[in-house]
This record gives structure tokens, C-alpha cells and sequence, in this order.
């Protein structure tokens, strides 16, 4: 078998196997012990994050969405196949909350990034109808800065044109070579269509190893 039936074969167990909520954390102090490599998904408001870990999964509700902006208010973990921390993160920039609370989410989501010790990579979704944000921007200066390892994931690529998908991964994959932090490759996703779900996958699971 070649490493890359290896490594497709290892992912379909994985996420096969049992994937469960563990724990909401509002602070940093209910952070649990960091002994297993975490893999954090990070955007805007209303990207699609907790769609997208449903839809990696193959599960409907592991991860609760919802239309209204802002709805994960915490980092929200799970424990895939017990061997890798999946943590849904609040979204950043547009949300129906007090300026407070939107404050508070955007220091947890700082200090989480900046301090995390087994956090391997950051998956960086970014709504393909819109492209990139200045606050996506500004996350990708942050992770540049604090050295931690990202990669951008489209999400809704099925909302948009064929050509014009692909002159956004076109425009991302520009972007991202000044970005010393973020990964080459850019991977496009719809949760409805299941599109490159699989590919993101096996990029998971190569961090439970």
C-alpha cells in the first residue's frame, strides 16, 4: 500500500470511527490538558464552521448551527476517534452581540491561538462568495506573528461559478505566498455537495499521527 492509500485509509477510519462533544470553554483556565494535537477552525461570522465539522463528521447536530451570526459563543471541542481535539471557534467581525461580548470572544480567540502548545494547525475558513476579509486578513498577520500553521478552506464553494472559484483560489494562492504562516494549497468545500470534504479529511487526520 502506498503512503497515500495509507494515509486515505487511515482518515476513513478515523472519521468513521466515534467523534464526540467534550466541552465548551468560555476561558482560558477551562481549557483541558493539552495532550492530544488540536486542530481549531477559525472565521467570520456565519462562514459555516459548525456546518463544515457536521459535514466532516457525517454527523447532523455534533456541532449546533444556525442562522443567526455569532451562535458559537465558546471554544467548542471535540474528541475525534481519541486521538485529535477538534475546536470549533466563536466567529470574528460580524455578530448580533453587545460590543462587549464580541470583545470578549475576540480575546479568547487571541489568547487561544497565541498560547495553545498542541495546536498544529489553524483551518481558516473563508465564505467562497466573498473571499478574503480584512479581518481574515488580520487573523493570518496574528498567525504569521505568533508562528502557528494555517491553511484557507472555502466553504459554500458550491454557491459560486465554476471560473469564478477558481480565479478566487487564483487570487488566495497569491495572497497566502506573502503569508510565511499559511499553507500553499488552498482547499474549496460545500457541505451540501460534500465537495472536497474527503481531501480535507485526510489533512486532518495527518495531524493525528
Amino acid at each position: 500500500m502506498s503512503d497515500i492509500d495509507e494515509q486515505n485509509e487511515f482518515s476513513r477510519k478515523l472519521f468513521a470511527g466515534p467523534c464526540d462533544f467534550m466541552l465548551g470553554v468560555a476561558g482560558l483556565e477551562q481549557l483541558p490538558d493539552a495532550n492530544k494535537p488540536e486542530i481549531a477552525f477559525a472565521g467570520r461570522s456565519n462562514v459555516g464552521k459548525s456546518t463544515l465539522v457536521n459535514a466532516l463528521t457525517g454527523r447532523k447536530t455534533l456541532a449546533k448551527t444556525s442562522n443567526t451570526p455569532g451562535r458559537t459563543q465558546q471554544l467548542n471541542y471535540f474528541n475525534l476517534g481519541g486521538v485529535l481535539h477538534m475546536v470549533d471557534m466563536p466567529g470574528y467581525g460580524y455578530a448580533k452581540v453587545s460590543k462587549t461580548q464580541r470583545e470578549n470572544w475576540n480575546k479568547l480567540i487571541k489568547k487561544y491561538l497565541r498560547g495553545r502548545p498542541t495546536l498544529h494547525c489553524v483551518l481558516l475558513l473563508v465564505d467562497a462568495r466573498h473571499g478574503l476579509k480584512d479581518s481574515d486578513i488580520e487573523l493570518m498577520k496574528m498567525l504569521d506573528e505568533t508562528a502557528v500553521s494555517y491553511r484557507i478552506v472555502l466553504t459554500k464553494a458550491d454557491k459560486v461559478k465554476d471560473q469564478a472559484l477558481e480565479k478566487l483560489i487564483v487570487s488566495i494562492e497569491a495572497t497566502v505566498k506573502k503569508h510565511p504562516a499559511a499553507f500553499p494549497e488552498i482547499v474549496a468545500t460545500s457541505a451540501q455537495k460534500r465537495a472536497g470534504i474527503e481531501e480535507l479529511r485526510v489533512v486532518i487526520a495527518s495531524y493525528a499521527h
